[in-house]
């Protein structure tokens, strides 16, 4: 029996209509051609017989921002990076359901039993330079904001970096934070909206310093084999962020979104996460290059989520107050 082509068409369009769409908001550089996304997408729809649809904003601050604008509205039905510094704000804001995703394969030192929210990545927030430019650090926080050096880092109204930085001010110099950003804005460059802008410019020479983790010099060392790239090692600490990802309290499906968020967490993911968003993996024995081995070990400080949710709009307005005088 003979099948036209016309025949084929419909079959094949009438199937694709049947498959269900998972739409996740993420962040731009997740879903670049060298970002996990691609191949995460990939890998999925191999087995979950359904379309993975991303749709981008520029931080995780923006698809927080985003997701309370739209509320009901939202197309999304997963929120994958936000941060341990936005998860009690999304939580009290009441965008998210629970998960029924099992958490028991996650690193002992996570210590994650999270309802709402699961983690996919972690790493530490860490100042770069090219120690070809610089072959002489400083090695704190106090000396940096002290030096005449040029800096480039994000707002933290719209990059989870940028909110990671201001954490770490306040969880150095307390209430002293705000005369450090006026000494800090005297030799600051700029301040982008996200992290790809910010270390865009420091590549191309805009800065000494720019405000990213600790595993950036893994990516140059491994895509680039480039190994003037380094992480200064602050001696007053660093802070941590654990990337997560959550089902948006408006998805009509949990189900595939539990399933996405059990994949996020599978071997297969988490040996392609560390090597294309460039941050660490949450279940040991990962597969990780050696580059990862050369990576600064930082000391680990800063607040609770809890915490940071209660003060960081205050934070905020005094970082917008300080950092513009």
């Amino acid at each position: 029996m003979l099948i036209t082509a016309a025949a084929l068409l419909f079959l094949s369009q009438t199937q694709a209509a049947d498959k269900p769409e998972l739409t996740v908001y993420t962040y731009d550089s997740f879903i670049s051609e060298w970002g996990p996304g691609p191949q995460l997408q990939k890998a999925f729809e191999a087995n979950c017989e359904c379309s993975l649809k991303f749709i981008a904003v520029e931080d995780g601050v923006s698809i927080l921002n985003r997701t309370r604008i739209e509320g009901k509205k939202t197309k999304a039905d997963v929120l994958l990076g936000l941060d341990n510094a936005l998860i009690e704000t999304t939580r009290q804001l009441g965008l998210v359901q629970q998960h029924n995703t099992n958490l028991s394969g996650l690193s002992a030192h996570l210590n994650w039993s999270d309802k709402h929210f699961v983690p996919f990545d972690y790493g530490y927030f860490a100042f770069i330079y090219d120690s070809n430019k610089t072959p002489v650090p400083v090695t704190s926080l106090e000396e940096l904001i002290q030096s005449d050096a040029q800096v480039i880092y994000q707002d933290p109204r719209t990059s989870t970096p940028g909110q990671g930085f201001m954490t770490w001010m306040k969880a150095v110099y307390g209430d002293n934070a705000p005369a450090q950003w006026q000494k800090l804005a005297g030799h600051t460059v700029t301040v982008t909206k996200g992290w790809w802008e910010a270390y865009s410019m420091f590549l191309e020479g805009g800065s000494d310093y720019v405000l990213s983790y600790t595993t950036s010099p893994a990516y140059h060392l491994i895509a680039e084999g480039k190994s003037q790239y380094k992480a200064a090692l602050f001696k007053e600490g660093h802070i941590a962020q654990t990337e997560v990802a959550a089902i948006s309290r408006y998805s009509d499906q949990p189900e595939l979104a539990n399933q996405f968020l059990s994949f996020l967490i599978s071997p297969e993911a988490q040996k392609i996460i560390p090597v294309t968003n460039w941050m660490l993996p949450v279940i040991d024995h990962a597969e990780l290059p050696e580059a990862f081995d050369q990576l600064i070990q930082p000391e680990t400080i800063g607040f609770t989520p809890e915490q940071l949710a209660s003060n960081r709009n205050q934070w905020l307005r005094e970082w917008r107050q300080a950092a513009s005088q």
